[in-house]
Order: structure tokens, then C-alpha cells, then sequence
């Protein structure tokens, strides 16, 4: 916040003449940047669809509209192995990303020279990798069905938890560490007594969020045939059935702001 002397009067100014140049000049380069990527991702646009795609999209929403409900009747035994899809997967990867973020927190890991970086990487790869490109991997490897989308959708939670919860070891407070090691307590003692305590409110809360997310991916994984409602979504468009397809995302929709409310409740609930 610099101060410009006028006529040996204190003038404030935010910025300085450079600074504001270089301001300036920091848009102009966001701007040629836009153009120039804009250009490279419509370098083979046809443009003829673009402008028909108001046309299109009407008609579409006439073939869609109005649900056929009765296909309901149909969606509950996929909604029911979306959730269990879901719900075991998320606790596949909470029991797995539980030790792993122990070995990555700086404070709490054996070895900062190999098993953290291990557990890292262990962090890294999972969150790297989509649930869906989880679930394609592992359709080829171990075939089509619900333990394929489970396994995927814990794969993806490892990373997911396990960054957040190493986080939050690394953040405890040190000085309740420092108190019950000095009444003689082994290590898993202190683990038990001063560092559990701390991070259980922010682990309830990690793994409940990751849940709610879960319930969202695995709506999707019965595209590449792990299982789910996604299975019916796939047959419903395979088939153009477009009023069908209007109830399946309904479904979907209500599922995922159940789950929203049900997770906020308990994390209001153990937070």
C-alpha cells in the first residue's frame, strides 16, 4: 500500500504504477490465453450441429417427457444394489485407508524415508485414478456385477480418506502426545489415548462425506457393467427410452439428495 507525495500531500494508492501495469498486463496474457485455447478446442467443431442443437434438445425433452412411472416398479432392486454398492465400498476403503494414513502422517509413520513415501503414492494412485476407470479395470479382470463396481468404489476412497485423515493426524495436538508419553505409555498407548481421541470427530466426518460421494459414483457404474441402477440407465438408452430414462434420473436425483440430508444430519450429529 504504497504512499505517492503530491504537492507534499500524502496521497494512498492500492497498487503502484508498475504494479498496476503488471496487473494489467497478467489479464491481457489470461485473455490471449482463452482465444488461443478456446481455438484449439473448436478447431474441429461443425458449427451446422451446434446451431441445430436447440432443435434437437426440444425434441428430445418431447420424446422424454412424460415419465413413464410404471418402469418404477422395475428400478428398486438397482437402487438397492447401488446403495449396498455404495455403503460397502465405502467401508472397504475406510478400513484400508485407516492404516495408510496412519504410515503417511509425519507424526505417527515408522519410516519417513520409505514407508511414509510408500503410503504416499498408495494416496496418490488412488485419488489419480477414476472410479469409473476403476470399475472398467476391474469388469475386465474379475468380470461384470456389484463386486466389481465395490472394489472400485473402495479404491477410490483409499486416496480420498486416507489424504484427509493423514491430514488430520498430522494436526493433532502435540502437547496431550507429549503428556501421555511422560506417564510411561507405550506407543500403541499413546496412539489410544492421545491421538485417536483427537482425530475421531474428523474421521466420522471424512468417512460419512465420502459415502454421500460414493452413492453419486456408483449411480455411474453400471455403465461399464459394474452393477447398479447404471445397468438399467445403459438398457433404458441403448433402447432410445427416453421417457424411462426421465425416471431413472429422477430416482437418482431424489437418492442423492436423501443422502445429502442423511450425511449432513450425522455430521451434525458427531461433529
Amino acid at each position: 500500500m504504497p504512499v505517492i507525495t503530491t504537492d507534499d500531500r500524502p496521497v494512498w494508492r492500492r497498487r503502484t504504477t508498475r504494479a498496476q501495469w503488471g496487473l494489467w498486463l497478467g489479464w491481457l496474457a489470461l485473455v490471449v490465453l482463452f482465444v488461443f485455447c478456446w481455438q484449439v478446442m473448436n478447431k474441429n467443431t461443425i458449427w451446422m450441429f451446434v446451431e441445430d442443437a436447440p432443435r434437437q434438445a426440444g425434441d428430445l425433452l418431447s420424446r422424454a417427457w412424460p415419465p413413464r412411472w410404471t418402469y418404477m416398479e422395475r428400478l428398486w432392486l438397482p437402487l438397492w444394489d447401488t446403495l449396498n454398492m455404495a455403503t460397502l465400498g465405502t467401508i472397504m476403503g475406510v478400513i484400508i485407508a485407516i492404516p495408510v494414513a496412519f504410515l503417511a502422517a509425519s507424526n505417527t509413520t515408522p519410516s519417513t524415508t520409505f514407508i511414509r513415501p510408500l503410503a504416499l503414492l498408495v494416496i496418490v494412485a488412488s485419488r489419480s485414478i477414476n472410479s469409473l476407470i476403476w470399475a472398467l479395470l476391474l469388469v475386465a479382470i474379475i468380470g461384470p456385477g456389484l463386486l466389481a463396481g465395490i472394489v472400485a468404489i473402495a479404491l477410490r476412497s483409499i486416496g480420498f480418506v486416507g489424504k484427509l485423515l493423514y491430514e488430520a493426524i498430522e494436526e493433532i495436538d502435540e502437547s496431550q502426545v507429549e503428556a501421555v508419553t511422560a506417564t510411561g505409555a507405550s506407543r500403541w498407548q499413546v496412539m489410544d489415548y492421545a491421538i485417536v481421541p483427537q482425530i475421531l470427530p474428523a474421521f466420522a466426518g471424512i468417512s460419512v462425506f465420502r459415502w454421500d460421494i460414493n452413492i453419486r459414483e456408483s449411480t455411474i457404474l453400471g455403465l461399464v457393467g459394474a452393477g447398479g441402477i447404471g445397468v438399467a440407465l445403459e438398457s433404458s438408452l441403448a433402447r432410445l427410452a427416453w421417457a424411462e430414462v426421465t425416471v431413472i434420473f429422477a430416482v437418482i436425483l431424489a437418492t442423492v439428495v436423501l443422502s445429502e440430508w442423511l450425511s449432513a444430519k450425522v455430521r451434525q450429529a458427531i461433529i
